[in-house]
């Protein structure tokens, strides 16, 4: 049954024009810019939730939890597109499948925002997952579609939209990031969901704008031009129908790979594998069969084509192999590196870096808005009168957007850094036999316990005055007494409000220590701001916004790089940003849980991590287009998602072993294998550049 809005006759697509380009594009562009605001924002915070302790709002999980976590997740979002293309190609249409992606990704956030309890942070985990593989591949689709007879603009088209990717990361890492680390996790997982829902709202109210594109596929729209165009360029060559055996495979491939992805964190967090038989574990036997099957397949169907499809398709096989090893190191971003800016990084700023920082964030936070808010404006004037509906919800959007800005800019300015005491115990710390432990100069090890609200000192304990920094938008005089509390037994203590000290009461079990300790203000200090852990996210969004277009301009000229060359360069630059990291932490101790590194050999990774995705990702879909028949371009696309998501995964499974490696090594060897190895494989595509060259058969 079809509704009014169903049966209004749209305008053509290329009739409004917003900067050159059809208005409707830049509704897939807001829509989209919403949806990666919500992923994004999530993915900000979810580990830094997951290992901040109870009383404030997170679980207190080890990091190898959080991480393992992580990594499923993040697998499993490029998984589910691959069956949600397939299901929004054969029957529901890319339009519908992304207003049912949204609402499900929606309710997902809202989920997340009920984190007090772990079915709810479970079920939104799951429904993002979900309603991911709708939305993502099928708003490309759309795109994709509109633009089949006018290939000479897709280009352009797919440089705007990607542009509307990266503002909305940026935003939402900027703004769920803020909120969850400032205000409470529950507010960053639920900001995250409105914009999620504001962007389904634009795109359904406004969908009569793509006339006939992504609506539910009919057996003679079936085949694009593109594949037509492909048929004949390839019509020489046979058809490669699934075998009995290569669905079989393909079936032992999918099952066992689910049940590894997913048993890995349950096993690690909740200690119940459901691949343990006995006392003889069979992960790593699972996950190899699973990948085994899934190269044989590969393998047993790659051989039955024609020689020249065959060596392309080879050549598609070594990418795939050098996207997994990027995206594993490149993924540390939401993982060990957010945990590394928010343990082992100096993030207060005083003095004269104050005023740089305040000054640069507003920039940087207040320029782009008004960019995109004067676009915003511009397709108002082309679309308020058919879609006044979509115009005033998005319209709502960016006063929210604008709001939380101000506030956000205001608190900042507001802040004040105060110095307090509080007192601590120091007693010397034993062995197993009561003697006192040494250190390697011969001192005797001392333990520094704060006296907290409900300490009881003894005769012979030793009562330290020690100095504490809180900075936050509060108004107290020297001598005011404040109650503070050690987030993470490590020395880092935050000021407690009334709301957030009840709730640590709240959760505090009867005869255990609430950990708040009482201090005094001895000093008030101006200009001084704590970073954001997750500030230094948005560091990759900005550095593609600057560096893009110059790369864009690279990838036309003269000078345009062969396939393997931009894949080494890509692997090299992602090994430099990590080597900044690796030399960074020289100074932090074996085992250290904190440390206060300069922020600029962070800011130095992620320039460098940037400048290499911008070499391997965006040119990564175009060679596959390029490099295939249209009839094998969902195969290969798919073959794509499954090389990320192993990436994924195995980013959270080796950023995980972040504490061991510290513990048993240093921080610094941790961050040297995320150099060395990404290095060396960027080496050996340069050194098989000829041979790959020769496999594409002139392709470039």
């Amino acid at each position: 049954m079809k509704t009014n809005l169903e049966h209004q006759q749209p305008f053509n697509f290329f009739d409004t024009q917003v900067l050159g380009h059809p208005a409707g594009l830049f509704v897939l562009f807001f829509t989209e810019m919403w949806e990666r605001f919500s992923y994004y924002g999530m993915r900000a915070i979810l580990v830094l939730f997951l290992v901040s302790s109870f009383g404030l709002g997170g679980w207190d999980w080890p990091r190898e939890h959080a991480l393992a976590l992580y990594g499923t997740y993040t697998s499993l979002v490029y998984l589910t597109p691959i069956l949600g293309g397939y299901l929004a190609d054969k029957y529901m249409g890319y339009q519908k499948a992304v207003v049912i992606g949204a609402i499900i990704m929606t309710l997902g956030h809202a989920s997340m925002a009920l984190e007090f309890a772990h079915f709810f942070m479970y079920l939104g985990i799951a429904l993002l997952i979900i309603g991911n593989g709708f939305f993502k591949p099928n708003i490309t689709s759309i795109i994709s579609e509109l633009y089949q007879k006018h290939p000479d603009k897709k280009d352009g088209a797919y440089t705007i939209f990607y542009m509307g990717v990266n503002a909305g990361a940026f935003l939402g890492i900027l703004l769920c990031g803020y909120l969850g680390e400032k205000i409470g996790w529950s507010f960053g997982f639920g900001l995250a969901g409105i914009f999620m829902l504001f962007g389904m709202l634009q795109f359904y109210f406004a969908r009569n704008i793509f006339g006939k594109a992504g609506l539910k596929p009919t057996k003679e729209e079936d085949e694009s031009d593109e594949d037509k165009a492909a048929k004949l360029e390839f019509k020489g060559d046979k058809l490669n129908p699934f075998t009995f055996l290569d669905k079989l495979l393909i079936g032992i491939a999918v099952v066992l790979g689910l049940v590894w992805i997913i048993n890995d964190p349950v096993s690690i967090i909740g200690n119940n594998s459901v691949l343990m038989f006995g006392e003889t574990d069979l992960s790593t036997a699972t996950a190899l069969t699973a990948l085994f099957a899934f190269l044989l397949v590969l393998f047993l169907r790659i051989i039955r084509y024609p020689a020249k499809v065959r060596d392309r398709m080879v050549a598609i096989i070594f990418f795939a192999l050098f996207t997994v090893c990027f995206w594993t190191c490149f993924e540390q971003a939401g993982g060990s590196m957010t945990i590394f800016a928010k343990d082992y990084t100096d993030r207060i700023m005083a003095g004269n870096w104050y005023t740089v920082f305040l000054i640069a964030n507003i920039l940087i936070t207040v320029v782009p808005i008004g960019i995109i808010t004067w676009v915003l404006i511009l397709l108002f004037k082309q679309t308020f009168k058919n879609y006044p509906i979509a115009n005033i919800t998005l319209g709502i959007s960016f006063i929210l957007i604008w709001g939380l800005v101000i506030w956000m800019i205001n608190r900042d300015l507001n802040s004040s850094a105060y110095i307090a005491n509080y007192e601590v115990v120091e007693k010397t710390m034993l062995d197993k036999n009561g003697k006192p432990l040494v250190d390697k100069e011969g001192s005797i090890k001392k333990e520094i316990i704060p006296i907290t609200e409900d300490f009881e000192l003894s005769v012979d304990d030793q009562v330290i005055q020690k100095e504490v920094t809180i900075i936050e938008p509060i108004d107290f005089k020297v001598g005011d007494k404040m109650k503070v509390i050690d987030v993470d037994k490590k020395g880092n203590f935050i000021y407690l409000n009334e709301a957030t000290e009840n709730r640590i009461r709240e959760a505090t079990e009867q005869g255990e220590s609430t950990g708040i300790v009482n201090a005094e203000i001895k000093q008030i200090k101006e200009n001084e701001i704590e970073i954001p852990a997750t500030w230094f996210l948005i560091l990759n969004s900005l550095f593609i916004i600057m560096f893009a277009p110059l790369f864009s301009k690279w990838w036309e000229s003269k000078r345009n790089p062969s396939g393997a060359m931009k894949y080494g360069l890509g692997l090299i630059l992602l090994g430099l940003g990590f080597a900044a990291l690796a030399f960074g932490s020289l100074g932090i101790d074996q085992g250290a849980k904190v440390a206060s590194v300069s922020i600029i050999w962070l800011i130095l990774a992620y320039l460098f991590h940037t400048l290499g995705e911008l070499c391997l990702s965006p040119v990564a879909l175009s060679y596959i287009s390029k490099l295939v028949p249209g009839r094998m371009i969902a195969m290969m696309f798919g073959i794509w998602y499954i090389a990320i998501a192993i990436g994924n995964k195995l980013a959270g499974t080796l950023g995980g072993q972040i504490d061991k490696i510290t513990a048993e090594y240093s921080m610094t060897t941790f961050f040297l294998i995320f150099t060395l190895v990404p290095a060396a494989l960027g080496l050996l595509a340069i050194v098989l550049n000829p041979l790959l060259k020769k496999l594409m058969h002139g392709v470039r």
